[in-house]
């Protein structure tokens, strides 16, 4: 393959080079930074945004379980030769140790690795603190304008030279707020115009401080994207860069939102909302269960959501997608059998005052916003009582035991229609990417240009909650920056 210069094209002042560039700075972004600064190479870490992994805040409802200690193949959807690399190269055991070393003492519960603070801040700021002691140039509130593929065939020892010019960027606050604070030369350029500046708005406050917009050019050997797809846009992955990656050719699968809950047919949510159980969850394609998954199932307004729902949700993106009908089966109980279930029933009916409605059987069981619901479910009256049936001169016990087994189907397998995902905003990761015919499964290169990298969630992997995510975000970040630093 030939060999390719990556050229960031910037306006007249302010030129530097560097050996390596990444565009992201989430965790894929700045993993990949570290580990090419440590090979002892020039680095710069570009982001749109104003403070370092922003979505890493949100992660493990801000405790951030960054990895897992159950790390199988089951548990990624995607390119599998690209998973692949979670087992092989960098694993989770790896993520570990990178953490240790940087000061994050860890601590495992039923798999999941957390820091022992219990603050995904720490997390950052170790990766933060890492990075300024590799001298890593630290660019935020930058966003790249235009990327220009130029191919400028050259003769080079008898080997064509590509050069690929580059990356208008546009910095949308002064130097010093921008993050740039490792390059001293930028910061000497700048001081007289920081100066000017505080002279200017020395009667204002901060909050009103003028915003300067600066053009830059940048030149470097590799290029690494890690800009992610589109999940939790207000963190930062909006899609900005895609138009980007596709004029350098790239093109994408199918992006769709995942790890988020879903709108379901029907008023019963509105009536139930606010209540979580433990249940299992099956998602259903002509009758076959395609993907279940058991723990606290929420009911809310618009339908379903919860870990479970979560971990099945790629499935449901990937019907909902096919435009099929997507139906989910749920368990309340699964801790229960259906006979056992129906005993316990039983014996709550034995012992309910004879003027008492029916639905009360389910006391204790099940929350009593779920009681009307499950008897409408079941083509039932949940307000017959005991009284009621003699006095229709019906069989006490049959009608009992029919209502009884009614209310048990409808328990252990409550079936709902899903209609739509909640979306991007709402969705903790993406499913899709780049085309993987596109990468190199070993490097991550890209296989239309050399030392054009990509990492995270750009690329056609995503995995089920409990740090299977980041794991990929650690792995990929990994390899690209390796792989770039050559």
């Amino acid at each position: 393959m030939p060999y390719c210069n990556l050229s960031i094209i910037k306006e007249k002042r302010y030129f530097m080079k560097y050996d390596v560039i990444i565009i992201g700075a989430g965790a894929s972004g700045i993993m990949a930074a570290i580990t090419a600064a440590r090979q002892n190479k020039s680095v710069l870490l570009i982001d749109k945004e104003n403070k370092l992994g922003k979505k890493i805040y949100a992660t493990g409802n801000g405790k951030c379980n960054f990895t897992n200690a159950y790390m199988k193949k089951e548990c990624f959807f995607g390119n599998e030769e690209l998973s692949n690399n979670i087992f092989g190269v960098f694993s989770e055991k790896n993520v570990i140790d990178f953490f240790n070393k940087i000061g994050v003492l860890s601590y495992e519960k039923n798999g999941y690795y957390y820091p022992n603070s219990n603050q995904a801040s720490s997390i950052v700021t170790a990766l933060e603190l890492e990075l300024m002691r590799c001298g890593v140039t630290i660019c935020l509130n930058s966003s790249v304008l235009e990327i220009k593929a130029i191919k400028d065939v050259r003769p080079c020892d008898s080997i064509s030279e590509y050069i690929i010019k580059g990356y208008t960027i546009e910095n949308v606050a002064d130097v010093s707020s921008a993050g740039l604070e490792k390059n001293k030369k930028i910061s000497k350029d700048n001081k007289h115009n920081k100066n000017s500046n505080s002279k200017r708005n020395s009667n204002k406050s901060n909050n009103n401080a003028v915003t300067q917009k600066r053009m830059f050019l940048y030149e470097c050997k590799s290029l690494i994207f890690a800009t992610g797809l589109l999940a939790s846009p207000k963190l930062g992955s909006d899609g900005s860069s895609f138009e980007l990656i596709q004029k350098l050719g790239h093109t994408f699968t199918s992006i769709l939102p995942v790890l988020c809950g879903f709108y379901c047919k029907g008023n019963a949510f509105k009536k139930m909302a606010g209540v979580r159980v433990k249940g299992q969850i099956s998602i259903l394609d002509n009758g076959k269960v395609l993907n279940k998954n058991t723990g606290e199932i929420q009911i809310t307004d618009y339908g379903i959501s919860g870990i479970p729902v979560f971990q099945v949700s790629h499935s449901i993106s990937e019907l909902l997608l096919s435009k099929k009908t997507v139906m989910g089966e749920i368990d309340f109980l699964t801790d229960i059998s259906a006979e056992n279930l129906k005993q316990c029933l039983k014996n709550n009916a034995l012992i309910l005052p004879d003027k008492k409605e029916f639905k009360y059987i389910l006391n204790g069981i099940l929350p009593d916003k779920m009681w009307n619901e499950l008897f409408n479910y079941a083509k039932m009256d949940s307000s017959f009582t005991k009284k009621g049936i003699i006095k229709r001169n019906m069989s006490l016990e049959k009608t009992i035991n029919d209502m009884i087994n009614k209310l048990v189907d409808s328990i252990k397998h409550y079936q709902v229609i899903i209609e739509k995902s909640r979306g991007y905003e709402f969705a903790q990761a993406c499913s899709g990417g780049i085309n993987s015919n596109e990468i190199d499964a070993n490097t991550l290169e890209s296989t239309l240009y050399n030392n054009l990298f990509f990492a995270g969630e750009l690329l056609d992997v995503d995995g089920i909650c409990g740090g299977y995510n980041l794991q990929w975000a650690w792995t990929s970040g990994y390899i690209a920056g390796l792989n770039a630093a050559k």
